[in-house]
C-alpha cells in the first residue's frame, strides 16, 4: 500500500508538471523547480523516482498514446528486457505482445477504475495493477505471482476450513437450543431465545465466508453455469423473497425499465446478488415508502441502479461498505435486523466474477444509490 500511494504521487507529480519522458530519468540527482513543494522544501520528481526504484515492486509509466516514459529495474528484470535495450520512449506495443495487458489498459480506458491483469512470462506467472492518472496517463505495477499465489492460496485454504469445522459444531449446538427451547420457562425462556438468535447469526456468517471462499477461488467470467437471463426477471424473482418483510413496513417496490435487460450469467449467483442489494435497501428505507429500480443502457453494459430513501451514507461508509465484516452506523437503518458483514462484499465479487463492477453514492434527492454494472451479452469491454 505504501508502494503504491509513493508510485500515484510520482506519477501525479509528473503528470501535473508536464515533465516529458526525457525529464523523467530517475538517473538524475539534479533539482528541479517542478517538484512538490512542501512546507516550504522542493521534493523533485527525480528524488521521488530514486526513492520509488528502491522497493521491490515493479513499475512503469505510460503515456496518454500509450508509450513507455519511464520503466524501472525491477519492471525490466521481471518482463526480461536487456539493460542494453532503449525502451523508454518507445511505443508499448513494439516493446511487449501481451494481449492480457492490453486488455486491462482497454478496460480501465473504459472505466477509468484499478484493474488487475495475470498473464504467463517466459515460464514466470506475472501480475499487474493498471492504475488511471489524469490526463490518460498511466501506471503499471509489476510482480511476480509465485510468493503471492502460496500466501493466497494458504489464506483462502483457512478461512475454508475454518467455516468448514465451525459448521458441525453450530449445527449440534442449534439442536441442543431447540431442545432447551421446549424444557425451559420463564426468564430462562428469554436466554434460549438470545442464545437461537446468535446462533442463527453464526451460522448465516459460516455460510457466507463459504460462499465467499468459493466465488474468489472461481475464475471470473467462467460461463459454465451461465444461462440466459434478464435484469428485470431477477429483480422480481429476489424482490419476492423479501416481499413479507417489505409489506410489514409499507415499503413498495417501484420499477422503471424500458428494456428488460438480458444478458448472460449465473442465475443463482445474480439472484443472490441482487437480494442483496434489494435487502439492504429495505433496511435503510423508512417505513411506508418505497425502493426505487432502473434497468439502464451504458455503453456495453446493464446499469441496475437500486436507490432507497433512507439518510444516505456517510463518506466512511461509502469508502468501505464493500468490505468485508464492515458494519455502517447502525442509527441510520430503519430495521433492527442485522446480517453477517459479507452481503455486500459478496455482491461485489458475484460482480467482478461476470465482468462487472458495483458502486454507490449518496443521490442528490436523498438516500442512497447502488449501481451494478454487468457487460451485455456475457462479454465485458
Amino acid at each position: 500500500m505504501v508502494e503504491q500511494l509513493g508510485l500515484g504521487l510520482a506519477l501525479g507529480a509528473a503528470i501535473g508538471t508536464g515533465l516529458t519522458w526525457t525529464r523523467l530519468r530517475h538517473r538524475s540527482r539534479a533539482a528541479t523547480p517542478n517538484g512538490a513543494v512542501l512546507h516550504g522544501k522542493t521534493l523533485t520528481t527525480p528524488q521521488l523516482l530514486a526513492w520509488i526504484d528502491a522497493g521491490t515492486q515493479g513499475w512503469l509509466i505510460l503515456t496518454p498514446d500509450l508509450h513507455i516514459a519511464y520503466i524501472n529495474e525491477k519492471a525490466e528484470r521481471l518482463l526480461q528486457i536487456s539493460h542494453n535495450l532503449l525502451v523508454r520512449g518507445q511505443p508499448l506495443e513494439e516493446v511487449l505482445s501481451i494481449p492480457e495487458l492490453e486488455e486491462a489498459i482497454v478496460r480501465v480506458r473504459h472505466q477509468q477504475r484499478p484493474q488487475r491483469s495475470e498473464w504467463e512470462w517466459q515460464g514466470d506467472p506475472l501480475e499487474a495493477i493498471v492504475l488511471p492518472g489524469s490526463d490518460e496517463w498511466l501506471l503499471v505495477l509489476l510482480q511476480s505471482r509465485r510468493s503471492l499465489e502460496a500466501q493466497q492460496q494458504q489464506q483462502e485454504r483457512w478461512v475454508s476450513d475454518v467455516a468448514h469445522e465451525l459448521k458441525t459444531p453450530l449445527t449440534a449446538l442449534m439442536l441442543v437450543s431447540d431442545r432447551l427451547e421446549g424444557a425451559v420457562q420463564g426468564q430462562d425462556s428469554v436466554l434460549v431465545e438470545r442464545l437461537q438468535k446468535e446462533l442463527r447469526r453464526l451460522q448465516l456468517m459460516v455460510e457466507d465466508l463459504l460462499e465467499l471462499s468459493r466465488l474468489e477461488n472461481s475464475l471470473p467470467r467462467d460461463n459454465s453455469s451461465y444461462s440466459a437471463l434478464t435484469l428485470e426477471n431477477l429483480v422480481d424473482s429476489a424482490w419476492t423473497s423479501i416481499r413479507p418483510l417489505a409489506d410489514a413496513r409499507g415499503v413498495h417496490l417501484a420499477i422503471n425499465s424500458d428494456e428488460p435487460g438480458p444478458l448472460l450469467g449465473d442465475q443463482r449467483r445474480l439472484h443472490r446478488a441482487i437480494l442483496n442489494l434489494l435487502d439492504n435497501a429495505l433496511r435503510y428505507s423508512p417505513d411506508n415508502s418505497h425502493v426505487e429500480v432502473e434497468i439502464l443502457p451504458s455503453g456495453g453494459w446493464w446499469m441496475l441502479s437500486i436507490r432507497d430513501h433512507g439518510p444516505g451514507l456517510s463518506d466512511m461508509d461509502l469508502n468501505n461498505m464493500f468490505q468485508r465484516f464492515y458494519r455502517g452506523d447502525p442509527s441510520r437503518a430503519r430495521s433492527n435486523r442485522s446480517g453477517s458483514g459479507l452481503g455486500l462484499a459478496i455482491v461485489q465479487q458475484i460482480a467482478v466474477n461476470h465482468g462487472g463492477r458495483i458502486q454507490a453514492r449518496n443521490h442528490a434527492g436523498g438516500g442512497t444509490n447502488v449501481e451494478l454494472l454487468l457487460p451485455r451479452g456475457g462479454q465485458a469491454l
